[in-house]
């Protein structure tokens, strides 16, 4: 069996008295795609600024540990940490205009990750640009972000993090601003160069058509907990928790009878404060029993590489 790149395990994170994301795992291997997926809200992006050790002052990690292979990360100073983000450990954010610098060229950007001046790796910046299929990139290397389109942008930041050959890529909603060809592309090559370069993605979205389309497994979060996690496959053939049952049900499909109403998940998300001593589900799940509205299920595994926290799953493969 091949050894994870990442390990989540056990991860707790508190803003003040409220927790949000509550004793959470997961683990990636090389090569391999993980989705992190819900709601927004749920905390699938604090969980990737904890991984990086980019966590908001206000939120502590009060449980738990991140292990970058066998290398305890939660247990490293600042500075070695340092050393890490960029190299073994890189990140690609939403909204990659935002996230480039305006002023300066896309080819010194991207150079930075190196921890080298553009002038003496001008070379493997343009064959990195090659890569991830950029056009005429000996231009295109000396230009500003502003000359450059949503989906460019999102190619450079690609190229950033990925120049540097990191173990584990963490992709926080990769194609959030781009319209639906240019998202095409860029999961396509997310899920090429993971593959090519043996990098570990961790996938963070609220889109199961994108999970379809890019990711080996997938871990499904509710209020800041995993409900249900496995191979993609098999979740989407059949899934065994109620909430991921509802969510691939509220999928629009082509077979749909045209201006038929989409299915809806009844309630809302609580809120952290909200939260109650059960499953957070409970009040919004149609198999709910009176257990579930007083003790927290815990997630086991249930066959196939999947594992369940629920006490009354679908285990008879029919949606509620």
């Amino acid at each position: 069996m091949t050894p994870a790149a990442l390990t989540v395990a056990a991860l707790s994170l508190d803003l003040g008295p409220t927790r949000l994301v509550d004793g959470i795992g997961f683990s990636v291997a090389p090569g391999e795609v993980m989705a992190l997926v819900g709601e927004s809200g749920c905390g699938k992006s604090v969980t990737a600024q904890a991984i990086m050790r980019l966590l908001p002052d206000a939120i502590r990690q009060t449980g738990g540990q991140v292990r970058l292979g066998e290398e305890d990360l939660t247990a490293l100073p600042e500075r070695a940490m340092q050393a890490i983000r960029g190299r073994r450990l890189s990140m690609i954010f939403q909204e990659p205009q935002a996230a480039l610098d305006p002023l300066d060229t896309i080819g010194a950007q991207i150079a930075e990750a190196l921890r080298q001046p553009l002038s003496r790796v001008r070379a493997e910046v343009r064959r990195m640009l090659e890569d991830v299929g950029i056009s005429d990139p000996e231009r295109r290397i000396d230009q500003h972000p502003f000359e450059l389109s949503g989906g460019m942008c999102q190619r450079v930041m690609i190229a950033t993090a990925l120049i540097a050959r990191p173990a584990v890529l963490i992709a926080d909603e990769p194609t959030t601003a781009l319209d639906v060809t240019i998202q095409a592309q860029i999961l396509d090559l997310l899920r090429r160069l993971a593959i090519e370069r043996r990098t570990a993605v961790v996938l963070i979205t609220h889109d199961m058509g994108v999970v379809a389309d890019i990711a080996d497994r997938v871990c499904v979060m509710y209020a800041g907990r995993i409900a249900e996690a496995g191979p993609v496959a098999e979740i989407f053939a059949a899934p065994m928790h109620p909430y991921t049952a509802l969510l691939l049900a509220s999928i629009p499909r082509l077979s749909d009878v045209p201006k038929s109403p989409l299915a809806v998940i009844a309630g809302q998300v609580p809120a952290p404060g909200e939260y109650g001593p059960g499953c957070r589900f409970a009040n919004r799940c149609p198999r709910a029993e009176p257990r579930c509205a007083t003790t927290t299920p815990p997630l086991l595994a249930a066959g196939q590489g999947r594992e369940i926290a629920c006490f009354a799953p679908l285990a008879d493969r029919r949606a509620p």
